[in-house]
C-alpha cells in the first residue's frame, strides 16, 4: 500500500494536460471574448469621438458596430502578445485597406494612426501592454 501512493503520484506527474495558448484558439472568438470582457469590466477608457470617427481615409462611413473600439483594443492586445514589439505605424498598416478611387485603380491606404495610438494608450492604462524599452 505504501508503494501505491508514489506510483499514482508519478503517473499524475508524467501525464500532462495539454496547455492552451492564444495561438491555439480561434482568433475571431478570442478577440470577441476579450472585447466583451473589456466592455463588461468598464475599466477601458473609450474616447468621446468613437461614434463619429472613420477608421481610415479609405472608409466612407464610421463603423456600424457601437463597440468597435473594444474590438480594436482586443485585436491590438492579441497582436502585441503574438508579435511584440510593434508600433503605431505597423498597426496603421495592419488595419489599412483598399482605397477606391473611382475610375482610377484602387490602391492600399493605411488606417488611422490616432485610433491605434489611443487604443494602445487605453491598454497601457489597464496594464495589459507596456512600452518597449527601445522605443
Amino acid at each position: 500500500q505504501n508503494l501505491l501512493i508514489p506510483l499514482v503520484y508519478f503517473f499524475l506527474i508524467t501525464i500532462n494536460m495539454p496547455s492552451i495558448n492564444v495561438k491555439d484558439v480561434n482568433q475571431m472568438q478570442f478577440v470577441r471574448a476579450l472585447a466583451a470582457h473589456l466592455k463588461k469590466t468598464g475599466k477601458l477608457k473609450v474616447p468621446d469621438w468613437v461614434d463619429v470617427v472613420k477608421t481610415g481615409v479609405y472608409k466612407e462611413l464610421a463603423p456600424y458596430d457601437e463597440d468597435w473600439f473594444y474590438t480594436r483594443c482586443a485585436s491590438i492586445a492579441r497582436r502585441l502578445y503574438l508579435r511584440s514589439p510593434v508600433g503605431v505605424k505597423t498597426f496603421a498598416k495592419v488595419f489599412g485597406g483598399r482605397q477606391r478611387r473611382g475610375t482610377r485603380p484602387s490602391r492600399f491606404c493605411r488606417g488611422s494612426k490616432n485610433i491605434a495610438r489611443k487604443a494602445m494608450q487605453a491598454l497601457e492604462a489597464l496594464k495589459i501592454v507596456e512600452p518597449d524599452t527601445n522605443g
